[in-house]
């Protein structure tokens, strides 16, 4: 049973184009709640009873979120104002409070409209003994404020392989569930989580779990507006 998650939620969020005094990107309110505030609630649903958040960018915000906090996961923060990190290395550094255990990743800007919960679906369903890593994917065909082609190929086993050229029909959605052991010869310093899922492919051991449901980019502020649009229906 996996019971611990983190939040990535330390990255400065440039592409929104925010103001000096806008919140960092997980603080933005989308129809009336924040990204941070949906994804910890969706986390707590799913049974999940430890946060770890980071934070670099405005981290003041992230902690008062934190300190302000009365759901029913004890929150954590994982502090990297000294030095942002990435994805790959702010995950590599809160290794310590995330256990030897396998546990969540989720992007602290990640949005979409569930047809029935899918977090729990997703952690359910992962089997340590085959899977070192799996990857929530969103339908590129069903997806609002992305104009990429895609990430991955999805196999009839599970198992992904990452786009090589052309397009894929399947989006990384920006949650994840990883084994401590990936990290094991991963680099110091900044890295992105993409060097993760390449290990675990290299070991036949990246599998992916396709959300049903509507996932929204919000990584601009034309992906906000089109997220508010649809959560307005």
């Amino acid at each position: 049973m996996i019971e611990t998650a983190m939040i990535l939620a330390a990255g400065k969020g440039t592409r929104m184009r925010a103001a000096p005094n806008d919140p960092p990107k997980p603080l933005i309110e989308i129809a009336g709640q924040s990204l941070l505030a949906r994804m910890v609630a969706r986390l707590e649903a799913a049974g999940i009873c430890r946060i770890i958040i980071n934070m670099h960018h405005k981290a003041e915000a992230i902690a008062a979120f934190a300190a302000d906090h009365q759901g029913t996961a004890e929150i954590q923060l994982s502090d990297e104002r000294a030095a942002l990190l990435e994805t790959g290395g702010g995950v590599k550094k809160a290794l310590p409070l995330l256990g030897d255990k396998p546990f969540v990743v989720a992007n602290g800007d990640v949005l979409w409209r569930d047809e029935h919960p899918q977090l729990q679906a997703f952690i359910d369903g992962f089997e340590a003994d085959k899977m070192a890593a799996r990857l929530l994917l969103a339908n590129r065909a069903r997806a609002t404020g992305y104009d990429g082609t895609g990430d991955y190929h999805l196999l009839d086993d599970g198992r992904l392989q990452r786009k090589t050229q052309g397009a894929a029909d399947y989006i990384f959605a920006g949650v994840q569930i990883l084994t401590p052991s990936l990290f094991d010869d991963a680099p110091d310093g900044a890295f992105s989580l993409n060097h993760i899922y390449d290990t675990a492919q290299a070991q036949n051991r990246l599998y992916g779990h396709l959300l049903d449901g509507l996932w929204m980019h919000v990584g601009t502020p034309q992906g906000r507006a089109a997220a508010e649009a649809e959560l307005a229906q």
